[in-house]
């Protein structure tokens, strides 16, 4: 499906909203790790891997790189399902979080076209088997949560779509241990 610069010029567009309305309700510090999971064919109104577009996935690149990179942010692009929900990473990032890397290159068909994208645009991309990342946007209902850290927040936002995909967002906080509500049991000596 061919799309006109204005219709990418909007996917863009949208995209930037989305992270910059994100990063507005979270607290995320340079080398944070934010997850991108994006169906560029659910962008288009199709089916999640039925419909994918180089063209859609670079639009959203586009407007969410440059912010993340503005930040200090490391952008981290899930894989589609026949490569198993990998993460495209820059090795940097892989290495200074102990990731796993693993031995695949994506392409449109087997990893989607974000990843692809991605993997085009990144400096020195690997694959890594998962991330823990301390946010996420997900577009097109890809399912990152399973790479977001233990305790997700969902974040509200005014945008929910990027051109016909569903837009989920969510920011990570630390398990709370204890608090008010806890109850403690007694320690002889007084120490644990």
């Amino acid at each position: 499906m061919d799309m006109t610069d204005s219709e990418l010029h909007e996917i863009t567009r949208e995209a930037s909203q989305v992270i910059r309305a994100l990063l507005e309700q979270t607290e995320l510090r340079e080398h944070s790790v934010l997850v991108v999971g994006c169906s560029s064919s659910e962008i288009l109104g199709g089916h999640i891997g039925k419909i994918g577009s180089m063209e859609v996935a670079d639009a959203v690149y586009l407007g969410i790189a440059p912010v993340l990179q503005e930040k200090g942010i490391d952008l981290a692009a899930q894989c589609c399902e026949h490569l198993n929900r990998a993460v495209i990473v820059e090795r940097a990032c892989a290495l200074r979080n102990g990731y796993e890397i693993v031995s695949v290159c994506p392409w449109p068909h087997a990893g989607g076209s974000w990843a692809t994208t991605c993997w085009q645009h990144f400096e020195d991309p690997v694959a890594v088997e998962e991330v823990r990342a301390d946010a996420g946007i997900d577009i097109g209902d890809t399912l990152i949560g399973m790479h977001l850290k233990r305790v997700a927040v969902p974040v509200r936002l005014r945008i929910s779509q990027i051109g016909a995909a569903h837009v989920v967002c969510a920011k990570t906080r630390p398990r709370l241990w204890g608090g008010e509500r806890a109850h403690y049991t007694a320690f002889e000596g007084g120490q644990a």
